[in-house]
């Protein structure tokens, strides 16, 4: 395989730092870009000094094109998918995968019996930031994993987006816009979820635009923005994380592993890079004595990119005939972990997660995004 030409569908906010990420890659080129609205899928090539532009339909027909960037709305994700697998090209989509286990198994299935891959975001977990904690924690600084604490707390999207409308709506909110990073950081340290208890509340029935040209405007809250989730590991290890839109202290990135033998904190896992560093256990400790614990900085390794390095990992996967490490099944399982989040919150009760899948694998420590490697 020589280089890998890859389609955008979608050309919204997102899109601009995939075309910057992807046209870095020696190992790939962004062939054409299309969107519902191509006057702004022509934007966005001529912007990126990409050549084509046009329609989803031109983009699937293009053949030039082996791999598609799925990066339309999470409503459409798997339709978009689906319809890429049916064209004959691989599928990178952005998270969820989908928004229903049914809709994704269809795709899952069909990915299977063409020969094709699917993969899902957050390739976040893949960056050397997290990279550098998941080896050290294999390594056993912290001895063995016990239980995890996330949070993800913000004043919410309102603030900032032009157009914050659909993070408002089912298949959005905190747990399912954010969800995917932490759960997907939680997984792939831990291992596959077994049940989860979740509670959720809704701030406010109505919000207002803040920013851009439909300031003022206000719009309905249709689902929970806070949520408080507890997850129960096939391994018997636990993790409790906060997700919110409602609250007046920006705090988020904040994943903390705790284990026999020590704790550790872990970049946030919505970004590729960031400081990892543990803490030992106290040796003694008198009655008023301060607590007194050195962190110990773990130096980061690996070039920082950002998004598109799990679709090179997955591209680079299909020519070596290996697994790749954030793929389709990783995605259904973090959806169906939220789903079943979304369901206790409404229930009051315990749901179970019924998938499971292998541990996910570590990145090569010699994996080089920027190298020309077909």
């Amino acid at each position: 395989m020589s280089v890998v030409g890859v389609g955008i569908i979608g050309s919204g906010v997102i899109s601009d730092t995939y075309l910057a990420n992807l046209n870095s890659f020696p190992d790939l080129e962004v062939v054409i870009v299309g969107d519902l609205n191509v006057d702004r899928a022509r934007a966005q090539a001529e912007k990126h000094g990409v050549a084509r532009w046009g329609t989803a339909a031109d983009v699937l027909a293009d053949p030039d094109v082996q791999v598609i960037v799925n990066l339309t709305i999470p409503a459409v994700h798997v339709e978009v998918s689906i319809a890429a697998i049916a064209a004959g090209k691989h599928v990178w989509t952005e998270k969820p995968i989908g928004l229903d286990l049914e809709g994704v198994d269809t795709l899952l299935r069909a990915a299977d019996a063409a020969g094709l891959r699917v993969g899902s975001a957050p390739d976040t977990v893949l960056g050397p930031g997290f990279q550098t904690a998941k080896r050290a924690i294999a390594q056993g600084v912290i001895g063995e994993p016990l239980f995890a604490q996330t949070t993800f707390q913000t004043q919410g999207p309102d603030l900032w987006h032009p157009n914050p409308q659909f993070l408002f709506t089912p298949g959005a909110g905190p747990l399912f816009d954010m969800g995917p990073y932490y759960f997907t950081a939680l997984v792939s340290l831990l291992g596959p979820v077994d049940r989860v208890a979740a509670t959720g509340m809704k701030a406010r029935e109505e919000r207002e635009i803040r920013t851009g040209p439909n300031a003022g405007t206000r719009f309905a809250v249709q689902v929970p923005t806070t949520l408080q989730v507890l997850t129960v590991f096939e391994s018997g290890r636990q993790a409790q994380s906060t997700l919110s839109f409602d609250s007046a202290l920006e705090r988020h990135g904040v994943v903390e592993l705790h284990g026999t033998e020590g704790s550790i904190v872990i970049p946030d896992p919505n970004t590729f890079a960031g400081r990892s560093a543990f803490v030992k256990p106290l040796t003694t400790l008198r009655d008023g004595e301060a607590f007194d614990q050195p962190w110990i900085d773990i130096d980061q390794q690996g070039a920082v990119v950002g998004r598109g390095l799990g679709l090179l990992e997955m591209v680079r996967a299909i020519t070596a005939g290996r697994p790749h490490i954030a793929s389709g099944e990783l995605g259904r399982h973090v959806l169906e972990v939220m789903l079943a989040a979304d369901e206790s919150s409404r229930t009051d009760e315990f749901v179970t997660v019924a998938s499971s899948i292998p541990p996910v694998p570590p990145v090569p420590a010699d994996f080089d995004p920027l190298a020309r490697t077909l």
